[in-house]
């Protein structure tokens, strides 16, 4: 596991978008680029920083394709809590040259859950996998909606949400955690981890527990972060307050073995 250290949420989501811009120019196939998304508000930093860059000329979004990590239950493309609705606004509708067509988003309204979350995952399959899946984590270390005690192998599917997920996201939502929606379409844990590469983004003071349980911890379904620690490819991508539950040494570490990367 890799562990990037920055000074705040601005120089990790730099750090971040250059990264995967990287991988983007990097890869030299025909097939497309296959990039895996999140929402909430860790990646917003890294999504205005990826727009510019592809306003810029720095990268180009024409050969990429992308899949989002989940979507909620009951809401509708435009109702402006829904995640689909949130990508647009934060993300494609400031490229210039996304391809429509190329960006996948689980339906909330479809009469079938189950089946359109085999779609998904077949879709998935088509294009040969995950290049790369960028994520965030809740502050129990969840990674997409797969909640605490949620199986390490699991595949995209429908979840129950924790009333403790319903009150963190309900300042979206009037700061009434009922009109959160119960359910949601999420991919799996291992969904996530067949990915390449995984970059997950931690930012902030209170996600202090789970980047410790993430990087410190046992392998653990209680933490479905630290299946992490199981992937050859995974990459934190994090801010100096959301390392205050590491040991002195492992922060030492991680900031020796990373200045060593840039020599």
């Amino acid at each position: 596991m890799r562990v990037v250290i920055q000074e705040n949420y601005e120089n990790m989501s730099l750090w971040a978008a250059r990264y995967i811009a990287g991988r983007i120019n990097a890869h030299k196939e025909p097939r497309p680029f296959v990039l895996g998304l999140p929402t909430g508000s860790s990646p917003i930093g890294v999504y205005k920083e990826l727009a510019r860059m592809n306003k810029a000329g720095e990268v180009s979004f024409a050969n990429v394709v992308t899949f989002n990590m989940d979507e909620y239950v009951g809401l509708p493309h435009e109702h402006d809590q829904s995640y689909w609705y949130f990508m647009h606004d934060n993300f494609f509708d400031h490229l210039v040259d996304m391809k429509p067509e190329n960006i996948n988003i689980l339906n909330g309204m479809a009469s079938d859950p189950e089946a359109e979350c085999a779609r998904y995952e077949a879709k998935i399959a088509s294009y040969g996998g995950i290049d790369l899946f960028m994520g965030g984590i809740g502050v129990d270390g969840h990674i997409a909606f797969n909640e605490p005690f949620t199986s390490l192998a699991s595949r995209t599917g429908l979840r129950a949400l924790t009333t403790d997920t319903r009150i963190v996201n309900s300042r979206f939502f009037g700061n009434d955690p009922e009109k959160v929606p119960a359910y949601a379409l999420s991919v799996g844990v291992g969904t996530v981890t067949d990915s390449k590469e995984v970059l997950i983004l931690i930012n902030g003071h209170n996600k202090a527990r789970a980047l410790a349980a993430t990087v410190e911890g046992s392998v653990s379904h209680k933490w479905t972060c630290s299946a992490l620690q199981m992937h050859n490819g995974a990459i934190i991508a994090c801010d100096e307050a959301a390392c205050g539950e590491l040991t002195v040494d492992t922060y030492k570490y991680f900031l020796d073995i990373e200045k060593k990367e840039r020599l």
